[in-house]
């Protein structure tokens, strides 16, 4: 049985481009799509109308830089790596995330007052 794909969280995409971006350094947007998708067991899929306005948005914050180059099928593409300032965003947004899912955690225990 096939598992089913899910969606990004509204807020968790730039922090997970972040850090794909930091992980593997410079990447066209295909190939952060395709990693993203490979790390997530293809449980998440990014198509270009998600992607492009995340990465648009992250340079326009100046958390990512962009450059001109050479894909390896030999075409131009767009090269985005992370900068000083998306690595301390990085940090704090994964500080936050932490935080987020220990509360989310602590909810759903029904011992501790979570959902029942």
């Amino acid at each position: 049985m096939k598992a089913q794909k899910v969606e990004v969280l509204q807020g968790t995409l730039d922090l997970i481009v972040l850090k794909t971006l930091d992980t593997l350094g410079p990447l066209h947007g295909y190939g952060i799509a395709r990693r993203i998708e490979q790390v997530s067991y293809e449980l998440l899929s990014l198509n270009q109308g998600t992607l492009y306005p995340a990465l648009l948005r992250l340079q326009q914050r100046g958390w990512i830089a962009s450059q001109e180059g050479v894909s390896e099928n030999n075409r131009r593409a767009k090269y985005y790596s992370v900068t000083r300032a998306g690595k301390k965003q990085l940090s704090a947004e994964a500080k936050n995330w932490r935080q987020i899912t220990e509360i989310i955690a602590r909810v759903m225990q029904p011992e501790r007052g979570g959902i029942k």
